[in-house]
């Protein structure tokens, strides 16, 4: 294999952290090993041969472990040409899975996105936008995820490689709850697919937080709606985030508005049924669902 690893692969160290004067003694802690394939058949390999972390932005894995070195052995997909960049064809787009929030901004793309774009924005500064990848938010799969409501209502796909072969899993069956995902160990994402609507289509992102940039969503929504040639919603497609264990579509109200003309007087309390929300830190879960309801009739207003 011709991946990268770094000099200090397999290190042992009994002395991070020490001060000046100092010496730290005790158990000695071991680094995991770094690989940084240029080709998929590499990655593919790396991952049957044992369990790795896939690291492309990293901006959620390193955060958690300042101050101590990484023990977990890592493949970075950064170098693997076939994973970056955004790509139309006759049946949609194409987000490779080393695509970062930086490049959905850039790109040329249509009304369709404008939702997702918006959530780009969102993603803490623009350091971390350039870094972190719409694939690593997705397998991260915090329920707080920005980019997940927005895959729902895109009616994304995604697609996994392993060195057994490769497979497509719904949106919807891929995040199973908080930090679970539908990937195997010996899997990683390779892309996430938009289907080309039928229709003219636009969408939003709305999100709610305790304070204006760099926060964690107490609420969030996402909604994509194509219409008919006479104004109406051919066809909808709402999900709310950080109300749930994971992010989730809400049938209820796509099809209450199916035929309609946007309007937020449409959205009811009932439509928000499959709402499970939680009291934490950023707020209890009624204030949760009132901001939900509130969120959801200023989407459909938007969307017009």
């Amino acid at each position: 294999m011709t991946s990268e690893a770094t000099p200090v692969d397999r290190m042992h160290t009994n002395n991070i952290g020490c001060g000046e004067g100092e010496r730290r003694t005790g158990p000695e802690t071991v680094m995991g090993s770094y690989l940084r394939p240029t080709s998929m058949p590499e990655a593919l390999a790396a991952l049957a041969a044992g369990p790795r972390i896939v690291l492309a932005g990293g901006t959620d894995y390193y955060p958690t472990r300042v101050g101590r070195p990484p023990e977990d052995d890592l493949l970075d997909i950064t170098a693997i040409g076939a994973l970056s960049g955004i790509v139309e064809s006759d049946a949609g787009w194409r987000i490779g899975a080393a695509a970062s929030w930086t490049d959905v901004i850039e790109a040329p793309l249509p009304p369709l996105f404008d939702g997702l774009k918006a959530a780009a924005r969102e993603v803490g500064g623009v350091q971390i936008q350039n870094t972190g990848t719409i694939a690593g938010n997705l397998c991260n799969a915090s329920p707080a995820a920005d980019g997940i409501p927005n895959l729902l209502a895109l009616d994304a796909t995604v697609h996994l490689a392993s060195a057994g072969g490769e497979r497509a899993v719904p949106i919807a069956g891929f995040v199973l709850g908080n930090r679970r995902t539908a990937r195997r160990g010996d899997e990683m994402v390779t892309a996430i697919t938009i289907p080309r609507p039928r229709n003219p289509a636009r969408s939003v992102f709305l999100k709610l937080g305790g304070r204006r940039y760099l926060v964690i969503s107490i609420v969030m929504v996402g909604a994509v709606a194509e219409f008919a040639e006479d104004g109406t919603i051919a066809t909808a497609r709402l999900a709310v985030g950080a109300c749930s264990a994971a992010a989730v579509r809400l049938p209820a109200l796509e099809a209450a508005l199916a035929g309609k003309r946007p309007d937020g007087a449409l959205v009811t309390e009932a439509h928000l049924a499959p709402l499970a929300p939680i009291d934490d830190v950023r707020a209890p879960a009624a204030y949760r669902r009132d901001a939900a309801l509130t969120l959801l009739r200023r989407a459909v207003e938007a969307l017009r």
